[in-house]
């Protein structure tokens, strides 16, 4: 074995995982840190874009769909706002119409 994905491969497929846990545990966390570092730091940077001077104030649900938005920008192209705004103008439970 010469890489550590190989060394928890193997201790999965002999079931030596189950007697060494922890070690296993180890492995799974080390290969797993760099996937999750970079996921972190794309939600940050995120941030910085969406979360402005002028926005600073802004609440956490609108925060987070808005970073949604930001990071899943390739889906939201295809959506029609005009669209949105009309199901909002129809909808009843609105108590001013524009």
């Amino acid at each position: 074995m010469s890489t550590i994905s190989e060394l928890c491969r193997e201790l999965a497929e002999t079931n030596k995982s189950q007697h060494y846990h922890l070690i296993d545990r180890l492995i799974r966390v080390v290969l797993t840190l760099h996937v999750s570092t970079t996921t972190i730091e794309r939600v940050f940077s995120t941030m910085k874009h969406v979360k402005t001077v002028f926005r600073n104030k802004i609440k956490e649900k609108f925060l987070a769909d808005s970073m949604m938005i930001f990071i899943e920008r390739e889906f939201v192209e295809d959506i029609n706002s005009d669209s949105i705004i009309d199901k909002f103008y129809y909808t009843k439970h609105r108590r001013v119409q524009l």
